[in-house]
């Protein structure tokens, strides 16, 4: 073995010449091995860095998807502090031209029967569900109806430019509801919405249209879902004229056609949801009073749902005459009837009861798309001074109402906060988030200079005032506004074509 060199002199040592060969050799296999190392290093911290924004994409995926499912559309409803409720309200009979009275809703051998329940029981909390009920088309999960900005909140202001249409511009106006023909003064239209935190925007015809295009929306109620649907034609057709599809005998199911858009809208008649046949007076003749079948409902308007994108429930004024409530085929208390052998139960627990029971049904609903969206429009009230329909009742007021002349008492409000919870429970119990709140009960409560009052053709109906509808145009077109933008958020519409 060579001896190891241990000075320059030595001579045993290497020449210098192949000494400098053997460093120059293994300076370039260091060089080699270093510039390997740099680029393995190199490899490895880039997969390393695809990997965490991999798995972050993934989390905030999950993340979000977990967000949509689980956030909550009906916030807290205990929100007296901001929000006022309007006076007490007492409904009388509804005026409608005599060629259109609409005839009570008769028995069918197919209404739909529901679990009874014990009318002297309070009302149960929403018991979560971790599976839905059957809804058709199982295979769609369900639109998100998430409220993102709380529209019930807010003030009336001046809006200069008035509304969208007048009572000239509108070809679908009923002469019932065309008030400025019959010398109403025209200030209530010089108003708007202005929510709290957020913004309203002006209704756009266009938009509303492109959003439903080769959809179907029907509102079901009484009469104050009919005043919506004309409400909504008349916005409409500032865009398109709507062709006049179908009208029953009785006129309480109507259906228009937007072409240019295909786009259907309906209007379906149900006084309390539930099965309501007028009761007899001792000459056979039917009264203003209703026995009401709680555990039943009409398939007049529910076997109209299947085909159905969208859908608008309202109601509660039919619920302020004296009614009966029945279960199990017999009578088990009232609504107003003051009578010693039988329980009244009062106006809310009732109209909780039917709004229960129609949310429940649509949720049930194995024919219709598993995609249907349901909005339930919250109580609006009437706004009679010093009497009602025919009693010298009277609405003249010529602006809106300051908070401070609303009260906190009010009936409507409660029934504002049932039809809520009710909402708030379909979703919790069925695990579903198609159902959503127009809620629009405190903007109307301010609205006394809104009705017909006097200012109606006389001619169907003489002596009476009108306190409870809506002129058109008017503050119902409101409920519309925010309508576009709930279905806005649900199904926003689709990016111009360029040209």
């Amino acid at each position: 073995m060579a001896p190891v060199p241990t000075s320059p002199s030595s001579s045993s040592t290497v020449s210098p010449r192949l000494l400098h060969s053997n460093s120059s050799e293994w300076n370039a296999v260091v060089q080699r091995n270093i510039k390997t190392s740099l680029l393995l290093l190199l490899v490895l911290s880039t997969i390393f860095v695809f990997s965490v924004l991999y798995s972050s994409r993934r989390l905030g995926s999950t993340a979000a998807e977990e967000v949509l499912t689980q956030s909550p559309l009906v916030w807290d409803l205990d929100v007296s502090s901001r929000l006022v409720p309007g006076e007490e309200e007492q409904i009388d009979e509804l005026i409608v031209p005599a060629e259109s009275k609409v005839a009570p809703e008769q028995s069918s051998p197919s209404d739909i029967s529901l679990p009874s329940a014990n009318l002297s029981s309070a009302p149960t909390a929403p018991t979560p569900s971790t599976s839905a009920e059957g809804t058709g088309d199982q295979s769609v999960v369900g639109v998100q109806v998430e409220e993102r900005c709380d529209m019930s909140a807010g003030k009336w202001v001046r809006e200069p430019k008035g509304p969208v249409y007048t009572n000239l511009t509108c070809p679908t106006l009923p002469d019932f509801k065309n008030c400025q023909k019959y010398g109403k003064d025209p200030g209530h239209l010089f108003w708007r919405w202005q929510t709290d935190g957020c913004d309203l925007p002006r209704f756009s015809p266009e938009r509303f249209l492109d959003v439903v295009r080769g959809k179907r929306l029907a509102f079901i109620g009484d009469s104050l879902a009919r005043n919506q649907m004309e409400s909504l034609l008349c916005l409409l057709s500032q865009a398109e004229t709507p062709t006049d599809v179908y009208r029953d005998a009785f006129d309480k199911f109507r259906t228009w056609h937007f072409a240019a858009h295909n786009f259907t809208l309906m209007a379906m008649w149900t006084e309390f949801y539930a099965h309501g046949v007028p009761v007899l007076d001792a000459e056979g003749k039917p009264t203003a009073s209703f026995d009401i079948h709680l555990d039943r409902l009409n398939t007049n308007w529910t076997s109209r749902l299947p085909g159905l994108d969208y859908a608008v429930i309202s109601g509660g004024n039919w619920f302020f005459r004296v009614n009966y409530l029945w279960e199990g085929g017999r009578r088990v208390g009232c609504v107003n009837c003051r009578e010693a052998n039988l329980t009244d139960f009062g106006i809310v627990h009732a109209v909780r009861r039917v709004a229960r029971a129609a949310l429940e049904a649509i949720a049930r609903c194995r024919d219709c798309k598993g995609s249907l969206v349901t909005f339930l429009r919250t109580y609006t009230p009437d706004h009679f001074e010093h009497g009602s329909w025919f009693s010298g009742g009277y609405c003249n007021r010529t602006q809106p109402l300051e908070e401070g002349e609303i009260s906190l008492e009010s009936i409507g409000w409660e029934l504002r906060r049932a039809q809520s919870e009710e909402v708030a429970r379909v979703r919790e119990t069925t695990g579903s988030r198609r159902f959503g709140v127009l809620d629009v009960t405190k903007a109307m409560m301010l609205r006394a200079d809104g009705h017909p009052g006097k200012h109606y053709d006389k001619r169907w109906v003489r002596n009476a005032s009108d306190c409870l509808h809506w002129c058109l145009p008017g503050p119902v077109d409101m409920w519309n506004d925010v309508l576009l933008q709930r279905l806005a958020q649900i199904s926003p519409p689709p990016p111009p074509l360029v040209r």
